[in-house]
């Protein structure tokens, strides 16, 4: 283990967030850096457990412990070739990831969980600091081609390993840059672009040909990149945004969040100057209370906001883990991101009824009522119908599944009862040599579930080419019993 007596001696520490008076000034990311010794101490309070809960409850199969102890020791390179054994992209689940792991931590049970995200995310900076991580071209290519169509975590685990494997990748985007909702989907404040490209240059240093711009089913049909190349694989999330048809829906100011962020991305990218939607100055409601809401609500501080509320559906979460999430699972407690750190209004327990407009068809207010749960319905608080005045109202209620049409049509693909691209233990949808990783097949989830299905799908589609793969796939339990 690290520290034999690392947990007794030593709390819980992570890294400050710059002040929010200063941050809001620009978009970087919004911590201060870390010492090194600090860290060092933190990853020191790892127990070395007997069975590593914080292992089989990270989908990616992730070897903590192990690369704790080594960061603790000081031997950052080997740190980092644990790290990368099991997963191709440290630096983005290091900052975007919930962490699944520190829930599961044994030492979480009676103290704070091990800082797992932010030893992970040191260990990673250090390797590329260092010059460790060279690209790792293939020795020789198999003469197979495999195309993968969405550039997500997915689609880049998934063409990383394919390429590493000998075979000749190309990675289809329908945006001008690759990358994403790692590239227009997460707030700058979040993780800073530059983090992408660097990973981006090294897998294109592997083989990796990125096609961005190119929309198939549109720009190319599905028939022919299904004849250009051996595999196909499809990784391109689950886009189909779930919508609020009510009464006022057309309302100018009503915009999905997946509208929103985007242009803001967009404009931290050199793209605009300003953003066709910007809330400078103006009221702005927030429909939606998870990761993607508080997304939109830091992007609201920083273009000068004058009010931002974020309403929920459902009630308030207790700030300790509820007697129905058991340890080891992934509890729902209240969280208080650095986005909701800046500000806003947070309002539980309430539904939007409608959305009202001026006579020029402007939004100019919601109105809500409050609702709670009866015999497991969700039903409407008796006169607590009120407005709630708004100039601008992002949805931010989580996706249904991929959309409908376009290549999924032309491919002939399935779709389950949930609106994902069907699928088999293999990754195989029932077009022969067509495969489906990520949020695509799985439903909106984790970038570690994106990252993990990635690579146990490259596994698959070697084994489909060769008849046999060594590539590695994730091991975790979680992984084994939900995914494959």
């Amino acid at each position: 283990m690290a520290d034999p007596r690392g947990f007794l001696t030593t709390g819980r520490e992570t890294p400050s967030r710059r002040p929010v008076a200063v941050r809001l000034k620009d978009w970087r990311e919004v911590y201060e850096d870390f010492p090194v010794d600090h860290l060092q101490k933190q990853a020191g309070r790892c127990m070395n457990c007997g069975i590593p809960f914080c292992h089989s409850q990270c989908p990616l199969g992730n070897i903590i412990p192990e690369w704790n102890d080594l960061a603790w020791k000081d031997d950052w390179k080997t740190a980092s070739d644990r790290l990368h054994a099991t997963n191709n992209f440290p630096e983005f689940t290091g900052r975007l990831c919930p962490a699944p792991c520190e829930s599961a931590c044994v030492l979480g049970i009676n103290q704070d969980p091990v800082t797992i995200k932010q030893i992970e995310v040191t260990i990673v900076e250090r390797a590329f600091k260092e010059g460790w991580l060279t690209p790792r071209p293939p020795e020789r290519l198999s003469g197979r081609t495999v195309a993968v169509i969405g550039s997500g975590p997915a689609g880049l685990a998934a063409a990383q390993q394919l390429a590493r494997a000998g075979h000749t990748v190309a990675v289809f985007e329908r945006s001008d840059r690759v990358g994403g909702l790692l590239r227009y989907g997460i707030p700058e404040f979040k993780m800073e672009k530059r983090f992408l490209d660097r990973r981006i240059a090294q897998l294109e240093a592997e083989g990796v040909r990125f096609r961005p711009g190119v929309d198939v089913g549109q720009d190319v049909s599905a028939a022919d990149v299904r004849a250009r190349y051996d595999a196909v694989v499809l990784t391109v999330g689950a886009t189909a945004a779930r919508d609020l048809p009510i009464p006022g829906r057309d309302a100018i100011g009503v915009h999905q969040a997946m509208e929103y962020l985007p242009q803001a991305n967009r404009c931290t990218q050199g793209d605009y100057a300003q953003p066709p939607i910007h809330v400078g100055g103006k009221h702005v409601v927030i429909i939606g209370g998870g990761d993607t809401g508080a997304d939109c609500l830091g992007t609201a501080h920083r273009q000068g906001a004058a009010s931002v509320t974020q309403l929920e559906i459902m009630p308030r979460p207790s700030e300790t883990r509820p007697d129905n999430w058991p340890w080891p699972t992934f509890p729902m407690t209240f969280k208080v991101t650095s986005a909701h750190e800046e500000g806003g209004e947070r309002v539980y327990a309430v539904q939007t009824q409608e959305f009202l407009k001026d006579q020029h068809g402007n939004l100019r207010a919601l109105v809500i009522s409050d609702v709670r749960w009866e015999a497991g319905r969700l039903v409407e608080v008796p006169d607590t119908r009120r407005e709630l005045a708004a100039d601008f109202v992002f949805l931010a209620m989580g996706f249904t599944g991929v959309d409908p049409g376009g290549f999924v049509e032309q491919l002939g693909v399935e779709l389950d009862t949930r609106g994902n691209i069907a699928r088999d233990a293999e990754f195989s949808t029932n077009v022969p040599g067509v495969f489906v990783a990520g949020d695509a097949g799985r439903g909106q989830s984790l970038i570690v579930w994106a990252i993990a299905e990635g690579r146990s799908a490259a596994a698959a589609v070697d084994r489909f080419l060769m008849g046999s793969s060594a590539l590695p796939v994730p091991i975790a339990p979680t992984t084994r019993s939900l995914v494959v």
